[in-house]
């Protein structure tokens, strides 16, 4: 039991490897790290009945082993930097115009150069995982110790890394609230809402440096100001692509870029779309959607279960469990396809809400909804 417990958990490393993989073989297997997410959707909506409670032995310890996990999204950092690596090896190979042709290194073949349209497989492949595994990133920034400051370094390969201080002391603190970026409003499409909620948690890491900055009477633009050295902390992939690429590379850079932070900001506005919170009220459980079908569960390192981690925000996420939240009933993969057709969405979410107002809100909370409801945010 306790192998399969931290095992399940392993979905993410072992796919990225396998994209990585891919794009090093080139050819058509450059496009493997799409195949893959197209397959996990089939699973995660086919298993979406399926659940399973932390599991703990008989005296109520949790069978995770703390160490091994951690080791796992410490590690998640150099196959992220690789990610990115091999895909510059791909530009570099197609912006020299090396030919294409069979090559092997002792028993391994593999395609020596790329066409255009595999380099397209490669960038979509990379930028797909770079996105997914962002969830090592989030999960390490409730870290207070060295997991932070990974969880810094990976979201700076996605252009992200003020994520890490908007996420703990902005969003963990004013979810539901109209503070918080990262809280979808009803009415307001994925779309809008990934470039509203990113540059919303840029804003707030940037005033809060500033805010220290000013009550220590120092000039914000330092090196010592976190927000500014947190965009530096990705100039390394920047640095990579022009060379590799030229301005080729730089496109790319923005396509892994751009998909990857779609992808985290989708994750928030799946995990909050249109819940309310009064403003100086605790967060309770029913301030956020779960979605913990077992695919869903153990894709995302139980991410899903936002109703207890917003609850209990340094809990383990192996010890997260089912608390009662407000559930979609569907998994992340699923309910990801339909936000992309933002009127199905509002379609399929709207009984859910109205279940929240009816049973979940307080009075106060409905009144705040009603206000939302009466402007029509149609974004």
């Amino acid at each position: 039991m306790r192998f399969f417990v931290n095992a399940r958990y392993l979905i993410v490393p072992v796919s990225s490897i396998v994209t990585i993989t891919g794009v090093l073989l080139g050819g058509i297997y450059a496009w493997l790290g799409m195949t893959l997410f197209g397959l996990y959707t089939v699973v995660d909506t086919v298993t979406k009945n399926i659940r399973f409670r932390a599991e703990k032995d008989v005296n109520g310890n949790s069978y995770g082993v703390k160490t091994f996990q951690y080791l796992v999204m410490y590690l998640m950092l150099p196959v992220f930097i690789l990610l990115q690596l091999v895909l510059a090896w791909r530009l570099y190979q197609y912006t020299s115009g090396m030919p294409i042709e069979a090559a092997n290194i002792g028993f391994f073949n593999y395609q020596l150069g790329i066409s255009g349209l595999h380099l397209i497989g490669a960038t979509i492949s990379t930028a797909l995982w770079a996105g997914l595994g962002i969830i090592y990133g989030h999960e390490l920034s409730h870290n207070k110790k060295e997991g932070f400051f990974v969880s810094r370094l990976i979201m700076a390969l996605s252009g992200a890394s003020h994520f890490t201080y908007a996420h703990v002391y902005n969003h963990h603190l004013d979810l539901g609230h109209e503070d918080d970026p990262a809280t979808a409003p009803r009415g307001r499409n994925v779309y809008w809402h990934a470039w509203l909620s990113h540059v919303g948690q840029s804003k707030f890491s940037y005033d809060l440096e500033k805010n220290k900055f000013n009550r220590q009477g120092k000039s914000t633009f330092s090196l010592k100001n976190k927000w500014i050295l947190g965009y530096l902390y990705s100039l390394p992939s920047i640095f990579l692509f022009v060379w590799s690429g030229g301005l080729l590379g730089v496109i790319a850079l923005i396509i892994v870029w751009t998909i990857s932070n779609f992808l985290l900001e989708a994750l928030n506005f799946m995990g909050h779309y249109g819940l309310i919170r009064q403003e100086g009220k605790p967060v309770e459980h029913r301030h956020s959607w779960d979605n913990d079908n077992v695919f869903t569960s153990w894709f995302f390192i139980e991410i899903g279960r936002q109703g207890d981690h917003h609850v209990r925000g340094e809990t383990y996420f192996w010890e997260l469990d089912d608390v009662g939240a407000p559930n979609y009933g569907i998994g992340y993969f699923s309910l990801f396809i339909l936000t992309l057709v933002p009127f199905v969405f509002r379609k399929f979410v709207k009984h859910l809400l109205e279940d929240w107002d009816n049973n979940h809100a307080t009075d106060e909370e409905r009144l705040i909804a009603k206000k939302f409801t009466s402007i029509g945010i149609e974004s």
